[in-house]
């Protein structure tokens, strides 16, 4: 029989290492956080010396006209868009193609984002990502591949790759071909108001969205902020008495407004801190982006799900988690707006 010892020896205590400081593990991690993230944010986002984010220009700036020594004429089925849905300068084209009833003519190829850029969601031939394209249409380019492309299929080459560009032409030339060739977005009597109202939407909320959330100091975010909504707020007055920016007919105003609007609450509102008002909390804007989401064609090119998931997933910098949310609820967008007694013109143009 085995008996239990009267005094059992206790095991010894295992010693315990030294560990730093909870506040200096805190002071380690914030500094090596926020110098990675400056080093990742410069890669994502140019900035000035005062933080400020800088869009760098499009390189390419050729046009399609019925000139007769221009090398891009109009023709149906000659030309493709390349666009990203989540991207609102891709999606401005979207919606003038829409607009002028172009889906016949001009055909349009999709990318995602991924870590290394863009890539075709379907490929094409040589072309897997958009690097492939620019390389395809400009041997050694060294530049950035950016979306949307107005490309040339039977030069293969690059037409244009500013947004702004791009929109002018599908508005103007190609009405021999478009379903809706009486539509006109740059009136020739609206163009100068037109002109101005972009400049100022561009700088404070088209690009001042961006320049909120890719602001590398407090300076520059709060100028940024402030200015974006001075704008809004301005624009909201405006639409007390206009039912669009420039009178009673939608313009390219409008739509280079509108891509911006749509994204606003679904990302810009929490992903790039621009929270001190949600667009439906406005008054007008909240109806008037309703009215242009539900003119005819729109609503089918306005991707909640791809926004959602190209700003949450892949803007590592600013979501490092990569947890996507699940508002906002936009289906409110599809009520009416109660905008049509501030001009018939607009429904005429569009009908």
């Amino acid at each position: 029989m085995t008996q239990t010892p009267s005094n059992p020896e206790k095991p010894k205590a295992k010693r315990k290492g030294k560990s730093l400081p909870p506040t200096l593990i805190i002071r380690l991690g914030k500094f090596v956080w926020t110098t990675m993230w400056r080093v990742m944010m410069s890669n994502l986002a140019p900035r000035s010396k005062s933080g400020e984010y800088i869009r760098p220009s499009s390189q390419f700036r050729n046009f399609i006209s019925t000139e007769e020594k221009n090398p891009y004429q109009p023709e149906a089925g000659r030309y493709r868009l390349y666009v990203g849905m989540s991207c609102p300068w891709a999606h401005r084209t979207l919606v003038v193609r829409a607009l002028k009833g172009l889906e016949d003519a001009i055909a349009v190829s999709i990318v995602s984002p991924l870590d290394s850029g863009w890539a075709l969601d379907q490929p094409e031939a040589e072309i897997r990502t958009l690097v492939d394209l620019y390389q395809l249409g400009e041997p050694g380019y060294s530049g950035r591949s950016t979306v949307p492309v107005l490309w040339d299929t039977q030069t293969q080459t690059i037409v244009n790759n500013e947004s702004a560009d791009i929109i002018v032409m599908l508005n103007s030339e190609f009405n021999a071909i478009a379903h809706h060739p009486t539509l006109d977005l740059y009136p020739e009597d609206l163009k100068e108001k037109i002109d101005e109202w972009n400049e100022k939407i561009y700088h404070s909320v088209n690009n001042g969205v961006y320049r909120c959330g890719f602001a590398q100091t407090q300076e520059a975010y709060n100028a940024a902020c402030e200015q974006l909504f001075t704008t809004l707020d301005e624009i909201d007055a405006i639409l007390e008495k206009n039912r669009y920016l420039c009178g009673d007919r939608p313009t390219l105003a409008d739509v280079r407004l509108f891509t911006t609007l749509f994204r606003f609450d679904v990302a810009y509102y929490g992903l790039f801190k621009c929270n001190r008002r949600r667009i439906q909390d406005y008054k007008n804007l909240g109806a008037y982006l309703r009215d242009l989401y539900q003119l005819p064609g729109v609503a089918d090119i306005c991707d909640q799900k791809s926004i959602k998931r190209d700003y949450y997933g892949n803007l590592f910098p600013l979501n490092p988690g990569g947890i996507i949310p699940s508002g906002p609820d936009l289906t409110n967008l599809s009520e009416p707006h109660g905008r049509e007694m501030l001009g018939k013109a607009g429904e005429a143009l569009v009908s």
